[in-house]
């Protein structure tokens, strides 16, 4: 297994742009340049087509648009990319962290996401519980948190309150919820403790009282000098899949992984 570990600091996540439509005009004029103005004009237009087939290509698979950040050096690091050959595994370690399936399944999934970023969401709706269904008994899904706080206010104490459920045996219940409803804040919280009958005086105290807050920021430091991001991101195997992707993306990679036909 080959370990990446690269340095990165967090960037800002950008939600997709509304597409807009490209017009052609026709004119029956001639217009006669300088050669000069040709040639700039001609850089003009390869950049604009340089950009269209960018957003083409890969604005609109539905996952977030992510960009390089200078590190404290001040270089661009490179983030984990999209698997493709020639494979590359991470590693990314598992124990400790909310995990549902076997120990021991063939795949293991480990999504470092937001409970505010809308294309975790968008995972969450239609995809996740379809992957977990396509392989029965063969995945362990992992869950480790990175809120983008600088754009997402909520993030972080919406993870706070994850791990809170978690200390009362509630983890997936709650993460689940949180994912459901785009309102989040302490009282959404309480609701849902009070739904999933959990201690609410317990779980109320334990918003508030910082115990769970160097477990995420651990988490987020992690996946910040792995290079990652955007969220959601996914590692199958160690294997990067970055974005809100289909079904049919991440059954292309698994059903690989099972035949083994990615190299270790």
């Amino acid at each position: 297994m080959t370990t990446k570990t690269k340095k990165s600091t967090p960037v800002i996540e950008i939600e997709e742009l509304e597409e807009e439509e490209v017009i052609e005009a026709a004119t029956e004029e001639l217009v006669t340049f300088k050669k000069s103005h040709f040639y700039s004009v001609l850089v003009v237009l390869a950049f604009a087509v340089g950009i269209l087939v960018g957003y083409f290509a890969w604005g609109r698979d539905g996952g977030t648009v992510t960009v390089a950040a200078p590190a404290p050096s001040g270089q661009v690091v490179e983030a984990p990319q999209p698997t493709q050959s020639p494979y590359t595994r991470y590693d990314i370690p598992t124990e400790g962290f909310p995990s549902r399936g076997p120990e021991d399944a063939e795949i293991t999934i480990v999504e470092f996401s937001d409970f505010e970023c809308p294309f975790c969401r968008r995972f969450h709706d239609q995809t996740y519980q379809a992957l977990l269904e396509a392989y029965p008994g063969k995945i362990r899904f992992v869950y480790r948190n990175l809120p983008l706080t600088s754009i997402h206010p909520n993030a972080m104490p919406a993870a706070i309150a994850s791990l809170c459920a978690n200390d009362q045996n509630a983890y997936w219940e709650f993460h689940d919820k949180l994912f459901s409803n785009e309102a989040l804040g302490e009282t959404t919280y309480v609701q849902y403790a009070s739904d999933l009958g959990l201690d609410v005086e317990t779980f109320t105290s334990c918003l508030s009282s910082g115990k769970h807050d160097d477990f995420i920021s651990q988490d987020m430091d992690f996946s910040i000098g792995l290079g990652v991001q955007s969220t959601p991101t996914f590692f199958v195997n160690g294997l990067a899949i970055v974005g809100a992707q289909p079904l049919s993306n991440f059954k292309q990679l698994i059903d690989k992984e099972l035949a083994g036909e990615i190299p270790n």
